[in-house]
C-alpha cells in the first residue's frame, strides 16, 4: 500500500482547525507562494529571454522583451500560467506528502482525511481549485462544523495537531 494511502490513526482524532487558526497559515503561506510567484517568473522571464535571444522566438517591432511578453496575448498566457502552474503545484506538493505546508506546520495545522489518510495528488489538487484561492474558507464562518468549501468538495478536513504530534512528524508526513 502507498504511503499516502495508509490511515494515519494517531492524526484522525484531533479537533478541526478554526477559521482564525487557518487565516494564520493562510498569511504565512502567502508570504512563500509570493517567493514562489517571484521565482518562477524569473525563471520562465529567463527562458523568454533566452528564446528571443536565440532567435527562435522574434522580436518584430518590440523593442525590449519583457514589452513583447506582455505585449502578445500567446506569450503572455503561457507566461501566466507557467506562473500559475509553480504556485498551485508549491501547495499540491506540501498538501500530498506529509498535509502540511510550512504556514500549516507552523500553526500545527494538517490537511488530511478524516482517518488521518493523507492526501493524493488529485485530492489535493481539487482541493486547489475548491479552496476559490482561499475564498472557500469563510464557508466555515457560517457552518458549525469548521469544515471549508474544499474541504466538503473533497472529503478533507483541517486538524489542529498537538505539539508533541507536530514536533514527530517530518515533511514526509511519517
Amino acid at each position: 500500500m502507498k504511503e499516502s494511502s495508509m490511515p494515519n490513526s494517531e492524526h484522525a482524532n484531533f479537533p478541526r482547525a478554526s477559521f482564525f487558526r487557518r487565516f494564520g497559515a493562510i498569511v504565512y503561506d502567502l508570504l512563500l507562494a509570493v517567493a514562489v510567484y517571484m521565482i518562477a517568473g524569473a525563471i520562465g522571464f529567463g527562458v523568454f529571454t533566452a528564446l528571443t535571444s536565440a532567435g527562435l522566438i522574434e522580436m518584430g517591432s518590440f523593442e525590449h522583451v519583457s514589452d513583447l511578453l506582455n505585449g502578445t496575448p500567446l506569450y503572455k498566457g503561457i507566461y501566466q500560467f507557467w506562473i500559475a502552474l509553480c504556485v498551485g503545484l508549491f501547495y499540491i506538493a506540501f498538501w500530498s506528502h506529509g498535509g502540511q505546508t510550512l504556514g500549516m506546520r507552523a500553526w500545527r495545522l494538517k490537511v488530511q482525511h478524516p482517518n488521518g489518510q493523507s492526501l493524493s495528488v488529485i485530492t489535493a489538487s481539487a482541493r486547489l481549485v475548491w479552496s476559490l484561492l482561499g475564498i472557500g474558507n469563510l464557508w466555515i464562518l457560517i457552518n458549525g462544523d469548521k469544515l471549508a468549501l474544499q474541504d466538503m468538495m473533497t472529503r478533507s478536513e483541517v486538524v489542529v495537531l498537538s505539539k508533541e504530534a507536530n514536533q514527530m512528524r517530518n515533511w514526509h508526513g511519517v
